[in-house]
């Protein structure tokens, strides 16, 4: 179990540290002479970058938050504190994603990695029996440490790059997370998000069969989901099996 959790763990905060590296923009080149053309109406860009479409570093920022609430009740539970509670977070305020957008790329990454390793530090930390049987907010510690240590991240990491039309990336992404939860023999409920995941990621590509299909895996693995999938845009006309 506590293998499972830090494979999750770094494989999130592995590729959220990929997109920071990745997303710096390139040197630019050395203008080229215009050439002697009439004017043309620019291109259209990409989305503005905001609430409704998440740059890269207010996303890991984001991300870190989560994890962090997460490390802190974690270490609460190895100190026998009181645990800690958190308010929800608006994911389509200004404010909130104004406030993550103030942090600067270097700031962001060192934090991902600092929170990262202090989490899985609490997670063997933890006894045995907090691990698989102590419950926070009405669910298993175990499958919580994965739902914001590995579900949240990877899924927010999948909404990137679908939203500036990389599709094979956040399908890559998801299979390469299914593949990881399987590879660490995580308890079901775990794989089964990572299926959500490619689900997700493959309904927005128009791949539907195969979407339906990884949803079917999902809510079998972890029927809590089904709840996720009826309401979820991304799943709009994909049903599972």
């Amino acid at each position: 179990m506590r293998a499972a959790i830090t494979g999750l763990l770094a494989f999130a905060a592995a590729e959220e540290q990929v997109l920071l590296f990745a997303s710096l923009p390139p040197d630019p080149p050395d203008p080229p002479e215009p050439p002697d053309l009439p004017d043309l109406p620019d291109p259209p860009g990409p989305a503005a970058e905001g609430p409704d479409n998440w740059a890269a570093v207010p996303l890991v920022a984001h991300s870190t938050h989560f994890k962090q609430q997460q490390s802190e009740r974690t270490w609460a539970l190895v100190h026998g504190h009181q645990i800690p509670s958190f308010g929800e977070i608006d994911h389509r305020s200004e404010s909130v994603y104004a406030s993550y957008a103030a942090c600067s790329r270097a700031e962001v990454l060192a934090q991902s990695r600092q929170v990262t390793a202090d989490l899985i530090d609490a997670v063997w930390a933890l006894p045995d029996d907090a691990l698989r049987g102590a419950r926070v907010n009405g669910r298993m510690l175990w499958l919580q440490l994965i739902v914001r240590g590995f579900w949240h991240a990877t899924g927010h990491l999948g909404d990137y790059y679908l939203g500036r039309g990389q599709a094979a990336r956040a399908v890559a992404l998801a299979s390469h997370g299914v593949a990881t939860a399987r590879y660490l023999s995580a308890p079901g409920p775990a794989v089964g998000m990572a299926c959500y995941n490619l689900a997700c990621a493959l309904a927005r590509d128009g791949r539907h069969d195969q979407a339906a299909s990884a949803l079917t895996e999902a809510v079998t693995l972890n029927p809590d989901l089904a709840a996720n999938a009826s309401r979820d845009p991304d799943l709009a006309g994909v049903a599972s099996g």
